[in-house]
């Protein structure tokens, strides 16, 4: 299949006050569960946050260096942490539980003849959920000094990349516990 995944779970949850969210749990399973769970395909799936915890799944954990460096620092460490250089790489914020391995097959299916191709919500705003080529990537990585606080926007800036209209609330991102309760079903 040549594609591997890389979750971003190294965020500081400032607004939920510093929790790990990648422990936080939604609909019994942890939102890194979720995260995971959405790499069925990937041959391969690296975890970049400053813990190890247990996983369903065997996975590669990596860090920044140093920790929290932000998305390309971590999308690169992810990378570099792999076992093997993949084709196409996706990426995947922890925050984003309702993202699926179908959803990351749509972002495939959008990638061929174009560098990547990244979910965009309702308002045309790009998510952090996509696939990357990473030959394309290699073509654009920042030098070590540069990646720490970069925006995902500037790194991915001179690709072409396909955008593709999320489906239902893929788009919804957990960075309050107002955003986790409004995607809990209401108690019966």
């Amino acid at each position: 299949m040549d594609f591997s995944g890389v979750v971003l779970a190294g965020g500081t949850a400032v607004r939920m006050d510093g929790v790990d969210k990648a422990s936080v749990e939604l609909d019994g399973r942890t939102l890194l569960a979720h995260a995971i769970e959405a790499f069925l395909d990937a041959d391969d799936v690296v975890v970049v946050a400053p813990t190890r915890v247990s996983t369903d799944r065997p996975v590669t954990f990596a860090c920044e260096d140093p920790p929290r460096g932000g998305p390309v620092a971590g999308l690169l460490a992810g990378l570099d942490a792999l076992p093997r250089r993949p084709r196409l790489l996706g990426v995947l914020a922890v925050d984003m539980p309702r993202v699926t391995a179908t959803t990351m097959r749509r972002l495939r299916e959008a990638a061929p003849g174009r560098d990547g191709a990244f979910l965009h919500d309702g308002d045309g705003r790009r998510q952090l959920a996509g696939v990357i080529d990473t030959a394309r990537l290699a073509d654009v990585r920042p030098g070590p000094e540069e990646q720490h606080g970069m925006s995902l926007r500037r790194l991915l800036a001179p690709l072409d990349l396909a955008e593709v209209p999320t489906d239902g609330d893929e788009a919804v991102d957990v960075d309050s516990w107002d955003d986790l309760r409004d995607l809990r079903p209401p108690p019966s």
